[in-house]
């Protein structure tokens, strides 16, 4: 049986169970994985073996940072931090604008951190902003989402795109000037997706809007409130600087410091302390005890969740995509858009932004001569045309998908309708920015 059929098939029952008839998304991304595995040919110990790779291979990239975000962002909400955070930009730039801050927020900070650990940091921001501006939850966790999302596939060092740089042998600055002037346009893309997707949503969280007075308790101050943020996205962006090619901070001992505490768990455990001290005076330990707990709760759904879809993942990989897509596109002469036909497929099919960034980037390799991508230009558009192609689409198989619903307290059907869809529109949108640069440096 064709394996893109498999995979269509696999995707359409994922959809149809968890949107239409409500089964856990857990069961169904574990059920579909043993589907396919089944119907590619796979024996039985080697599905079994290769679910349970990708389930731990996720969770051991991701799973501590969701239990340490979760723990951070209740800590936040707990103290007042997030309300003081919320009514500090509120204060300066407006109501109306909010959900733009966010957007811009998440495309800058996206350039040294994983889009997954920073919207599970930012998300409590999100809460406390839709509670106070009567704004839905959707749209800011929409705003956000693409914000991040566009540093994460087009601008190093993030490690999709400084790897294709270096799989092509492009000019990372220019990889860098040129995803800018992408990235701008399709966060803003996503923006206006995001303004479109103001619909209350179904959550067993508190976030009607707040038109009560402040309270009356004191809140934390300003810096106290933002140093579980700001610090952990600091120190990921000391440990990327230092591991660029060029060695700013040279290759001595405090590279290896950098490389330990700019570590995301390291940089979100010291979140953790800073978030703690804000409360630590005014709080006992066993109500402390008591939030941790709480906050472990919440993330172990979502760690489940993101888990499975790394299972997921991990079967359709197992389908040897990369030598299907060579075989039936290689000699088609695309272009710039072949490159991005693929990184969408595989994105598509497998669900990892940067899996298909790496995979296509090898494919790519031997091809760009007749492709017309072999100049420092080219090179360079073509590493962001095969960031665009990875944000086409993010879904049910994307563990960002399950990280941006669930902690936006969104169901399936609403993500797939906001989230899903904005990354469609900004992969559209940047492969077409990408084909008027080609012919503009022509």
């Amino acid at each position: 049986m064709n394996v893109l059929f498999i995979i269509l098939v696999a995707l359409i029952f994922i959809v149809v169970a968890i949107a239409k008839f409500k089964i856990h998304p857990f069961i169904i991304l574990l059920l579909a994985a043993v589907m396919v595995g089944f119907l590619i040919g796979l024996e039985p110990q080697e599905i079994l073996g290769t679910i349970s790779q990708g389930f731990g291979n996720t969770l051991s990239s991701i799973g501590i940072i969701i239990a340490f975000g979760s723990i951070i962002g209740t800590f936040l909400e707990k103290s007042g931090g997030t309300k003081k955070i919320a009514s500090t930009l509120l204060r300066i730039i407006g109501t109306k604008k909010s959900p733009l801050a966010m957007n811009i927020t998440g495309m800058i900070v996206s350039i040294p951190v994983f889009c997954d650990s920073a919207f599970i940091i930012l998300s409590s921001l999100n809460k406390a902003l839709s509670k106070k501006t009567g704004i839905s939850l959707v749209v800011f966790a929409v705003a956000l989402s693409s914000g991040l999302y566009v540093s994460h596939v087009f601008i190093p060092p993030t490690p999709g795109p400084l790897a294709a740089a270096a799989a092509l042998e492009a000019n990372i600055g220019l990889v860098i000037l040129l995803g800018i002037v992408v990235a701008i346009p399709s966060a803003l893309v996503g923006y206006l997706w995001a303004l479109k997707c103001n619909t209350p949503i179904n959550t067993t969280e508190d976030i009607t809007p707040d038109n009560t007075a402040e309270p009356t308790k004191k809140l934390p101050s300003l810096l106290a409130v933002v140093a579980p943020i700001l610090i952990p996205i600091l120190l990921i962006a000391l440990h990327s600087i230092a591991s660029y090619p060029t060695a700013p901070f040279g290759t001595g001992t405090i590279v290896d410091v950098f490389a330990f505490i700019g570590n995301p768990l390291t940089a979100l455990f010291i979140g953790i302390l800073f978030a703690v001290t804000l409360v630590y005076k005014t709080t006992s330990g066993q109500e402390r005890l008591g939030w941790i707990s709480t906050s472990l709760q919440d993330a172990g759904v979502i760690i489940l969740i993101t888990g499975a879809g790394g299972a997921l993942g991990n079967i359709l990989r197992a389908a040897e995509l990369g030598n299907l897509i060579e075989t039936h596109f290689s000699e088609i002469q695309l272009g710039l858009f072949l490159p991005f036909i693929l990184a969408a497929i595989l994105k598509t099919a497998q669900g990892s932004s940067t899996v298909a960034i790496i995979t296509t980037a090898t494919i790519i390799v031997p091809l760009t001569p007749s492709l017309g991508l072999d100049t420092e230009i080219a090179k360079a558009l073509a590493v962001l045309a095969i960031g665009a192609g990875s944000m086409t689409v993010s879904h049910i198989n994307d563990s960002y998908f399950w990280v941006v619903s669930q902690f936006s307290g969104m169901t399936t059907k609403t993500t797939l309708n906001s989230h899903t869809l904005a990354t469609f529109f900004q992969g559209i949108v940047a492969i077409t920015l990408l084909y008027i640069l080609q012919l503009a440096f022509k």
